[in-house]
């Protein structure tokens, strides 16, 4: 067996391998992370990454439709009926309210790196605020389209 700890010289000492002992067995041994309360920060900042991830999609699907109203006039009359059906119009809402979300979040962390907000409460009021200004937005977006 291997020494842990070689150039300890309290690695054999009883004391020693009572304390290791001790923080293993207090350690958990499944973490279930649904059970753990996250501060509203963090799951702003969860959403802020995952929308910058779902952008990438939704540039994909813009990109698609571009090539494809360009392709002539049949390609156009495809493109235009493709954005004037149920799935087009969700489609283009779903992809505007991720812009929509990870602009107002990289506006809150530029304010942030300019000094203002970078306290708990401040942390906690631009989250709060940017998922209101997301919230409105949204439904604004959601008029404008439908």
């Amino acid at each position: 067996m291997i020494d842990p700890l070689p150039l300890n010289p309290l690695v054999n000492s009883g004391q020693k391998l009572k304390v290791w002992q001790t923080v293993n067995d207090k350690r958990p041994v499944n973490l279930d992370i649904g059970t753990i309360a996250l501060p509203i920060t963090a799951y702003t900042s969860i959403l802020h990454r995952i929308s910058g991830v779902f952008l990438v999609a939704g540039v994909a699907l813009l990109f698609w439709l571009l090539g494809t109203s360009l392709d002539g006039p049949e390609g156009f009359a495809q493109a235009k009926a493709c954005l004037a059906s149920f799935w087009g119009k969700l489609s283009i809402w779903a992809v505007l309210v991720g812009l929509i979300y990870h602009s107002a979040a990289g506006v809150k962390h530029l304010v942030m790196d300019a000094g203002i907000g970078e306290s708990m409460e401040g942390g906690e009021t631009g989250a709060k605020l940017v998922l209101a200004v997301s919230a409105v937005l949204a439904v604004l977006a959601g008029l404008w389209i439908w």
